[in-house]
């Protein structure tokens, strides 16, 4: 049979550019957003439109986020109703944002995890200390809630509930870590290594498969499907287990354990089954396998003229029946979902529970130790309570298979019935807020009757009621309802906006969490709307709070070179320091004003930071007067000498420092001021240009430090130059040395021999030379001559 069809999803083509090390090591999917982490340390996001068919299918590369130099990305794992996507990568868990990829420093990173699981909470393993950890994960936040010691070092873990099935070096076992009751289910003898590498999902997998759904007491009740040689991995989507080896894949069905289909496909090294379909990963290439629906399933048994299939079937379910009022749900469930039970059948038999499609009519074979559950849910709950244990189970069950396919509103609508009645929120939650198909006039006027607010936003959200959603929390924030939601509503807001692409939504609710909170809805603005800096701005005019927050995004973190973002940004300083200054002029009674204010030394404000704007304009010595005269602080005067000629040359140094005294000089009172700058920075100062600027007045003794240390400069950098001088040309006559060495001449001596064959030099060229002369000239005695 033709049970799933493949397509291909995504390939990497060769760069072209040296050797391509692109690898792909585990994948991710939720809807339709695919993560893939690869070898080099890399999160890519994609989004796969139409993700039930294999038509009309396209891939948009979203976006991609690297971890770090090395180390290859581990596990991805999404967590929708938080929008996080949990990253395994060299031996922690860092948190990114599902959609921008942005880390959440609010979540550190967990250290030591080997491997990690995630159901109602987080499961982090550490293989080198032998522990399980359970963490509650929240929006902001995560608590480790309990430690779990093993036995042996943890290689491959799944949770079901409060229960751990766990695969050791040698074993398999299952631990519950609330009742610490633990069950070891069989030995192995295959080794860690094999384990880790290719033979671990095969094993613990099925291994897992049949602990928690087909055995009791650790011993199975169907014979094991018998795979075929060289399986590398196996994934479960019911009802069917596939097996994968290198180039094919072979699909069996749970309940014969019969071989229905094999698929062909290249170099395939590990299967990723998700509620709709599963995904085939090669190293540079994904494929997926997508359910073909029951429809043509059926019309391909009446082909092959197996129609008896139907009878078997009809006797199969009423067997389920008889099991199901026997309390025996177990094998109940194993029989309705082999029979491919309708599964509003079983929901039409529980009270208060809808069934949406008016043409449903139950087509059950009545069986005679039938009950009554509305007579039972008045008169033995807690027996009934097993009921929708059962029914819970059952739905979810059958949920995104092909025969749950058949009635999907109906099982979801149940569900949230059941889920809102029970007072099961969190897995109400978990409902509404992922993919569903839930009937909204039905669930809304029961969300609201019993004041779930938050949930009734999550469920629009699902939806793609994107509006009514934000508004419906919106409500709870300005009403202050008494929603019993755990998590920050206002702080959902702000992230769900910041993942919209609806831009005319965003617009709608900017004023409003600007108004709530300035500093915690600027980053809606900044990653929502950062490609519109204009109009961002204009809404921020009146929130100077959010706009400081805004231009320093601009200014730090994109570095913007635009005048008038840097102009406003130094405004938007000036007025908020202007404003708490104010303020607390205003609000305070316990400072001296005349102090503040009448004192000579405290006369006015702000004096520092205009020398700093007179200095950017050039206007050094109105700058130097200001710090001088106004702030009447030398240190501060001498201070900006020494930024400002930083970087400079000496000449520009010294003319800066120089007009200094000069000011100094300016007033009788500041003759020692002059006098300490001089002898503590004599250094800065052209000697010849101080003494045309001191007065005739002045004695030897006043500047005598600053001549004997500035003359002893300038000796010291007198001899300094000449101790240059002469250790170039040394270097020099050294360059001439090795150039002469490298020539082939050679240099003959007064006697006229040779210095390399020691033979007598005799010819015309050498003979018309002066006697005595020592020059060079080519030799060419000997045989063969040099």
């Amino acid at each position: 049979m033709k049970v799933f069809t493949p397509v291909l999803v995504f390939q990497k083509m060769p760069s072209g550019k040296g050797k391509d090390k692109f690898s792909i090591q585990c994948l991710e999917c939720f809807g339709k957003n695919l993560y893939i982490g690869t070898k080099e340390g890399v999160v890519e996001y994609l989004t796969v439109n139409n993700m039930s068919s294999e038509e009309s299918l396209s891939v948009r590369d979203v976006g991609k986020r690297q971890m770090g130099r090395s180390g290859a990305i581990s596990q991805l794992t999404a967590v929708p109703v938080l929008n996080h996507l949990l990253v395994l990568w060299d031996c922690s868990v860092t948190v990114l944002n599902m959609f921008s990829l942005e880390l959440i420093p609010a979540l550190k990173k967990i250290q030591n995890v080997s491997l990690f699981y995630v159901s109602e909470s987080l499961i982090a393993a550490s293989t080198k200390r032998k522990t399980v950890s359970i963490y509650k994960v929240c929006v902001d936040r995560w608590d480790c809630v309990r430690q779990v010691a093993l036995p042996q070092e943890p290689v491959v873990l799944a949770v079901h509930g409060t229960c751990l099935c766990v695969a050791t070096c040698d074993r398999y076992f299952l631990h519950d870590y609330q009742s610490q009751t633990t069950l070891y289910l069989f030995p192995h003898n295959l080794g860690k290594q094999n384990i880790i590498a290719n033979k671990r999902r095969i094993h613990f997998k099925w291994a897992w498969m049949q602990a928690l759904f087909e055995m009791k007491n650790g011993t199975s009740q169907h014979p094991p499907v018998q795979w075929p040689d060289g399986v590398v991995d196996a994934a479960v989507h019911f009802p069917y287990v596939l097996a994968l080896q290198n180039q094919t894949v072979h699909i069996y069905s749970i309940l014969d354990q019969q071989l229905k289909q094999t698929v062909s496909l290249q170099s395939a090294k590990f299967l990723i089954s998700t509620e709709e379909s599963v995904f085939v990963v090669a190293d540079k290439e994904i494929n997926r396998l997508s359910p073909v629906p029951l429809e043509n399933q059926i019309q391909e048994l009446v082909k092959r003229q197996r129609v008896d299939e139907d009878l078997h079937k009809n006797v199969i379910c009423t067997s389920g029946m008889i099991k199901f009022y026997r309390e025996a749900f177990v094998d109940a469930k194993e029989l309705f979902i082999k029979g491919e039970l309708d599964p509003r059948e079983i929901i039409s038999l529980h009270p208060a529970m809808p069934v949406m499609s008016e043409d449903f009519a139950p087509q059950t074979t009545a069986v005679s130790n039938a009950k009554d559950l509305w007579t039972l849910s008045r008169d033995d709950w807690p027996t009934f309570q097993q009921y929708l244990i059962f029914l819970d189970d059952f739905l979810r069950e059958v949920r995104l298979t092909g025969q749950g396919q058949r009635c999907p509103q109906d099982i979801d609508s149940a569900l949230f019935k059941l889920y809102l009645e029970q007072g099961e929120y969190g897995k109400l939650d978990q409902l509404v807020s992922s993919q569903n198909t839930c009937n909204l006039q039905m669930c809304v006027p029961d969300l609201e009757q019993h004041k779930r607010f938050f949930t009734l936003g999550l469920l629009y959200q699902s939806q793609g009621q994107h509006f009514n959603a934000i508004q419906t929390w919106v409500k709870i924030v300005e009403e202050q309802s008494e929603d019993p939601s755990h998590i920050s509503v206002f702080q959902h807001i702000v992230n769900t906006l910041s993942n919209l692409e609806h831009k005319p939504i965003i617009w709608k609710f900017v004023d409003w969490v600007l108004q709530r909170d300035q500093e915690a809805s600027i980053l809606t603005v900044i990653t929502c709307l950062s490609t519109a800096e204009e109009e961002v701005l204009t809404i921020l005019t009146n929130y100077s709070v959010a706009m400081t927050v805004y231009l320093e995004y601009l200014v730090n973190e994109l570095h913007s070179k635009e005048e008038k973002r840097h102009t406003m940004l130094i405004t938007s300083y000036v007025k908020q320091i202007l404003h708490k200054l104010q303020q607390l002029l205003w609000q305070s009674s316990f400072y001296n004003a005349d102090a503040i204010y009448g004192e000579p030394n405290n006369t006015s404000f702000l004096h520092v930071e205009k020398a700093i704007l007179l200095g950017k304009s050039g206007k050094h010595k109105k700058a130097l007067q200001v710090l001088v005269h106004e702030e009447k602080d030398q240190q501060a005067a001498e201070s900006y000498c020494w930024r400002t000629s930083a970087g400079r040359d000496r000449k520009f140094t010294e003319g800066m420092f120089l007009t200094l005294p000069q000011i100094y000089l300016e007033s009788s009172h500041r003759i020692i001021a002059a006098v300490d700058l001089l002898n503590k920075n004599e250094a800065s100062f052209d000697l010849v240009s101080v003494l045309r600027v001191l007065p005739d007045s002045w004695s030897l003794k006043l500047v005598l430090r600053f001549l004997c240390e500035s003359l002893r400069g300038t000796v010291h950098d007198k001899r300094m130059r000449g101790l240059e001088m002469s250790l170039a040309k040394v270097e020099t006559l050294r360059h001439k040395h090795v150039l002469m060495e490298a020539t082939h001449e050679k240099r003959i001596d007064r006697g006229c021999i040779c210095h390399s064959c020691q033979k007598r030099l005799t010819g015309p060229e050498f003979l018309r030379r002066p006697t005595g002369e020592l020059t060079h000239i080519s030799c060419h005695g000997g045989e063969s001559g040099h």
